[in-house]
């Protein structure tokens, strides 16, 4: 039960999700695996990002995680299943993608849902395929926002240029007269703010974060492993790459008081 959690992402938008985890189970530990030397991972092959999955994965196993979400909405879309097979029943594997779906499932005021991400996610089309299957009336808008993640990433957000970019996305025609609007990239929920002032509050911007982070508490709940611990949690950072802005979102979230290290994964068998 005092096991840590594993979390991991391209960058920085998985600490969203590590956040809202937090949030919602205190008393947790955790480890982070930012995968800032491969990001963005929107514009990789499919094959390239299931197999940074399948490393990153493994090295969370090593570290002795009882779980393991997949907090990258493309490498959920990519990478789910093989890494599920990989490293077998005994580790629960979770994906930022199945507790929106299902959060949407019980939203019968949805009848027109729009879909931003990175060009891997809409490509491979999960949300709409999901969505159809879950709601078979639901109409499903996507669009691929690429330059929004590494936007995020570098830091430009809440300023001019990211407002225009935001603005030109959202003005898109894929998007007209949604009601409500999936942020199918765990970057994105750091300019939720920008995107809700694009509406004006007449669209429902989810936060996916949080309905992730009440999914893997239930899922957990449900397996027995939550730590009941009172122990002050341990937090732990680990990076491809050492950027400025990944330390400084870190810090961000969880105080000045973070262990960041530099891991090289790849050259391990």
């Amino acid at each position: 039960m005092q096991s840590p959690i594993g979390i991991f992402d391209s960058g920085i938008g998985g600490l969203t999700v590590a956040n809202a985890i937090r949030q919602v189970m205190p008393h947790e530990n955790l480890i982070y695996f930012g995968d800032t030397a491969h990001m963005p991972y929107g514009d990789k092959s499919a094959e390239a990002i299931k197999y940074y999955s399948l490393k990153i994965g493994k090295f969370l196993q090593e570290k002795g995680c009882k779980a393991i979400v997949i907090a990258c909405n493309t490498a959920s879309s990519l990478g789910y299943q093989d890494l599920k097979d990989f490293l077998g029943d005994d580790l629960p594997i979770l994906n930022v993608i199945d507790p929106v779906v299902e959060f949407c499932s019980l939203q019968p005021q949805y009848h027109k849902i729009g879909v931003i991400a990175t060009k891997a996610t809409i490509k491979s089309d999960v949300y709409a395929k999901k969505l159809k299957i879950a709601l078979p009336n639901i109409e499903v808008k996507s669009l691929a926002t690429p330059l929004l993640a590494p936007m995020i990433e570098e830091g430009f957000f809440n300023n001019n240029i990211s407002k225009t970019i935001i603005n030109t996305y959202l003005s898109s025609a894929k998007l007209k007269k949604i009601d409500s609007l999936i942020l199918a990239c765990t970057h994105y929920p750091l300019i939720r703010k920008e995107i809700n002032e694009f509406y004006q509050g007449k669209v429902d911007i989810l936060n996916t974060a949080t309905i992730v982070a009440d999914d893997v508490k239930q899922k957990l709940e449900v397996l027995n492993l939550t730590n009941t611990s009172k122990e002050e949690p341990k937090h732990q950072f680990f990076v491809s790459d050492k950027t400025k802005a990944f330390e400084t979102s870190t810090q961000l979230f969880f105080g000045d008081k973070i262990n960041l290290t530099l891991k090289n994964i790849w050259d391990k068998v």
